[in-house]
């Protein structure tokens, strides 16, 4: 279990940063109910924001989505099992591939698919299993979008919901790539050159949450 206590460049669970927030929203309690609050804390805490993509591994590192405020989906995964980890929590990381069909327009068209690979999700070692969290989608950003909050309460997986509030189809997951106890970062580097040539770095212009909330209004 060292493997997935122990901080690596990317789950830099020694960083002040993280071992700060880390205490900070910690409630102690048993290890079900701080894996909670953890993933809640990232959750909310981070805003997602999949229109800055740097697959450098300083652009991927924990701590650098906590200092930024703001990542997509698997820098914060790499953040929680880092925040686990400084906490004393076993976490490592899980990935699949996703079709979105909720997507924005301006993603879809940079991306060239709505085909997400190597989307990223926490799993928390907790009373015996691994238990699957998904930190990805902030709650302001699931009201602005329509969709379902992704809930955890450590003992059952939370991943995304197949359909949103009003029952539209959402995230479909496709394919199960495995779990990781550091960040597969060539092996995403090299996926990403293939399924979306020429993304290796995107900034895209715009507020993601508030492209998604007028699309969802428009539809």
């Amino acid at each position: 279990m060292d493997a997935y206590l122990s901080p690596t460049p990317a789950i830099d669970s020694e960083h002040p940063a993280v071992r700060d927030f880390a205490r900070a929203h910690d409630p102690g309690g048993s290890v079900r109910e701080r894996a909670v609050a953890l993933n809640l804390a990232v959750r909310d805490g981070v805003r997602y924001d999949p229109y800055r993509i740097d697959l450098s591994l300083p652009g991927m590192r924990a701590s650098t989505a906590l200092l930024q405020g703001h990542g997509w989906c698997v820098p914060k995964a790499v953040l929680l099992a880092a925040v686990a980890r400084a906490a004393g929590i076993a976490a490592r990381l899980g990935f699949a591939d996703v079709r979105n069909h909720m997507t924005t327009e301006k993603l879809r068209q940079s991306m060239g698919s709505d085909l997400f690979v190597w989307h990223g999700y926490t799993e928390l070692w907790i009373d015996g299993a691994w238990r699957k969290a998904t930190p990805a989608f902030n709650l302001s950003l699931c009201e602005k979008f329509g969709l379902l909050p992704l809930d955890f309460d450590g003992v059952h997986d939370s991943l995304y919901h197949p359909y949103d509030r009003a029952g539209q189809r959402h995230m479909e997951y496709v394919n199960e790539r495995g779990s990781f106890a550091d960040l597969p970062l060539e092996a995403i580097t090299q996926t990403f050159a293939q399924v979306y040539p020429g993304l290796g770095r995107t900034v895209l212009d715009g507020d993601f949450g508030a492209d998604g909330a007028r699309e969802a209004a428009a539809g």
